[in-house]
């Protein structure tokens, strides 16, 4: 047996055991009601061992708060449906919903990535279509249903190896997630559950979705030169010429009415952004803070999901009513209800995950652990950079077990927040981070809910590629985002630079 033929083996098994493993884990709200559960049971532990904490701002002590004391047994009785209801990410992501619903319904988003793609010069196509799996984003399943597909069928057409196409667009979709041009869904729920986790140190920080923009635009860019560099240098030529027999198909155009739609539907969203910037631009403006006129703590930025809202439903409802997926109200309401009608796992998993996080505040678990885990770091000297660098490389391993980002930061929000609060570090860039390693495996791991879909696609061009063919394919992507994506926030820590709007690194 060759080596080669030995490396295949043992690696084709180590993705049938990640698997397995992954395949035998809970559902996710499953996977939170144990977590609220062994909360629970710590929470008494703790109590009985006498576990506590020095607060390290006013000296005071911090003790384990039992669940099943009469205290804890009330508390719990009375605040389930409280802590569900008063979930930071629950009411951000379903209002944000309203206007994609609009946007992806009237066939908004489609037309958006298609022109796109098809105006792009042929020299620029694969930088165009890793830029359209960016922007894809701001939807929730077009990227991986429209876009991928397209990749593979423009490659095809252009005489390249349809696959090299399928990698550049899988690239942009998942591997970059955590990059943007634009506020997206997910923006508000990682902003939530960072806000939750912030306030076991401090309780009434907020933190608003655009924490992360400056850092997310910048990502942007670098994950379009090095998707590209990557697809262009490494993947396409380890492919070489493609020899199946699958058929060219064509890609429509825009219609003259979707391209109408489009030019409308882009100069609302510039109206739009007009008369939101003359509520904080000029000094009096309406959205400033009223009592010292500052931008970064004011209503525009308290009220940024009804910005976000009016930025998808407003241009989704101009575009609708030209093309005619909207001719009156009912329309846009199927719209909206049928964009609700995906949420429905979502508001479950909120459920479970929102009595994990209040029950881990209550018990004072998360402030102890967080001192403790501070103190620990302190000691054996692991901070600044070395720090950030390790928890990217964490949020990446864990990411290969465990798809949904949201999920994931539930589980580790409160846990890593306040630890790294304590230690001197704002929550906004301990998000950023986390958004870095949450990206970069995506591209690589089964655990992913879309790639099975990626597999199919790929068959589509020859029927003997399988899940090893896509992770092979998309190993350089995720080696070179990881190495590239962590310098950017080396060098954005090196340069003092804030993530986003009321998002500085440091945390006093």
């Amino acid at each position: 047996m060759s080596k080669q033929s030995l490396a295949t083996r043992i690696f084709n098994k180590s993705l049938d055991y990640i698997e397995i493993v992954g395949n035998k884990l809970p559902h996710p709200a499953t996977l939170f009601g144990i977590l609220a559960l062994i909360v629970v049971f710590f929470s008494w532990l703790g109590d009985f061992m006498g576990w506590t904490a020095i607060h390290p701002a006013d000296k005071s002590t911090i003790a384990v708060k039992s669940l099943l004391s009469g205290d804890g047994v009330r508390w719990i009785y009375t605040n389930i449906t409280h802590n569900f209801v008063n979930f930071p990410p629950l009411g951000y992501v379903l209002a944000v919903m309203i206007g994609i619903g609009v946007a992806e319904g009237t066939g908004l988003f489609t037309a958006m990535i298609r022109s796109l793609v098809l105006n792009a010069p042929s020299k620029l196509i694969t930088g165009t279509i890793v830029l359209a799996g960016i922007i894809s984003h701001l939807a929730s399943e077009a990227g991986y249903v429209i876009l991928i597909p397209l990749g593979a069928i423009i490659f095809h057409s252009l005489g390249r190896h349809p696959m090299a196409g399928l990698a550049a667009a899988f690239s942009g979709v998942s591997g970059g997630f955590g990059a943007n041009f634009l506020i997206g869904s997910v923006d508000p729920i990682l902003a939530g559950l960072s806000q939750s986790a912030a306030q076991i140190i401090e309780p009434t920080i907020t933190i608003n979705a655009a924490v992360n923009l400056y850092f997310m635009v910048a990502s942007a860019f670098l994950i379009v030169i090095v998707g590209t560099w990557v697809t262009e240098k490494i993947v396409e030529p380890r492919l070489k010429s493609y020899s199946g027999n699958a058929e060219k198909i064509p890609i429509d155009k825009l219609s003259a009415e979707e391209s109408k739609g489009l030019r409308w539907a882009g100069l609302t969203l510039l109206i739009l952004i007009a008369l939101l910037a003359l509520t904080v631009i000029p000094e009096n403006g309406i959205f400033r803070n009223p009592g010292n006129g500052d931008v970064l703590r004011s209503p525009f930025f308290d009220g940024i999901i009804t910005g976000i809202l009016l930025f998808f439903l407003v241009p989704g409802l101009v575009y609708g009513l030209i093309v005619k997926t909207i001719r009156n109200d009912k329309d846009m309401m199927k719209h909206i209800i049928k964009s609700m009608g995906t949420m429905s796992t979502y508001i479950v998993l909120v459920f479970f995950a929102a009595q994990f996080v209040y029950f881990f505040r209550y018990s004072n678990l998360g402030l102890i652990l967080a001192i403790q885990g501070a103190d620990f770091l302190r000691n054996v000297g692991l901070t600044g950079i070395p720090l950030l660098v390790m928890f990217v490389l964490l949020a990446a391993f864990i990411n290969m077990f465990m798809g949904s980002a949201s999920a994931k930061w539930a589980i580790m929000a409160p846990v890593f927040i306040p630890m790294f609060m304590l230690l001197g570090y704002h929550p906004a860039l301990t998000q950023a981070a986390f958004r870095i390693g949450d990206s970069v495996t995506n591209l690589i791991t089964p655990m992913m809910s879309y790639f099975a879909l990626i597999v199919a696609f790929a068959q589509k061009y020859d029927e003997k590629y399988g899940i090893g063919t896509i992770i092979s394919t998309m190993i350089p992507y995720t080696v070179i985002f990881t190495i590239f994506w962590t310098l950017l926030l080396v060098l954005w820590m090196w340069l003092g630079i804030p993530t986003g709007p009321d998002g500085p690194l440091f945390y006093p």
